[in-house]
């Protein structure tokens, strides 16, 4: 890999280092060869289209999320990784210390934003306006690929505010792939093997 692809790599901030080589087609949890072949060519991000990838804990979304994320850098592409939380976390520092715009600049840039564990808790109304802002910038410039435990029906509840929750799922939703991730937790059943 060269300098500039591992420095989108680093940027990138991604939280495992997952090959598209490494993704296990045999577990029982919908996974089709051909989809991820498809979505692995990363037309989606060049398109400014979202993926949404939802499914119970465990069942891999993170890595599927990251192998997608590794695969956008190393083809040129730039990316950020966020963990929910973490990124409201962070947007709240940065309305404290007066960096918001300059980080949602960087934000609108970012050609692949990764926002995993989406849902986990209902947004206070500071988290839907940062969301609103977020979406409205990347609508139509970039691609944001979101992981969720919570099914996409359950989201407007998750917003909480159903003006707002219509808005920012209109620009999430209306172009984006779904990936649906079934079956039991893989890191349950790899410890059930791991047992002596």
């Amino acid at each position: 890999m060269n300098s500039a692809r591992w420095g989108l790599l680093k940027q990138a901030k991604l939280r495992l280092n997952a090959q598209a080589a490494d993704i296990d087609y045999r577990a029982r949890r919908g996974l089709h060869k051909d989809t991820l072949a498809q979505l692995l060519q990363l037309d989606w991000i060049r398109h400014h289209r979202n993926l949404l990838i939802e499914g119970a804990t465990g069942t891999g979304k993170t890595f599927l999320a990251c192998a997608l994320g590794q695969s956008a850098c190393e083809q040129g592409i730039s990316v950020r990784y966020f963990r929910a939380s973490r990124l409201f976390e962070m947007l709240t520092i940065a309305h404290g210390d007066g960096s918001f715009g300059k980080l949602l600049a960087q934000l609108a840039k970012t050609e692949l934003l990764i926002i995993d564990d989406w849902g986990l808790d209902v947004l206070t109304q500071q988290q839907r306006n940062d969301m609103l802002e977020i979406m409205e910038d990347r609508h139509g410039r970039g691609a944001t690929l979101i992981t969720s435990q919570l099914p996409t029906p359950h989201w407007h509840e998750a917003i909480g505010d159903p003006t707002l929750a219509d808005a920012i799922l209109d620009r999430l939703l209306h172009n984006a792939h779904k990936l649906q991730i079934q079956g039991e937790s893989m890191r349950k059943k790899q410890a059930e093997v791991d047992l002596p």
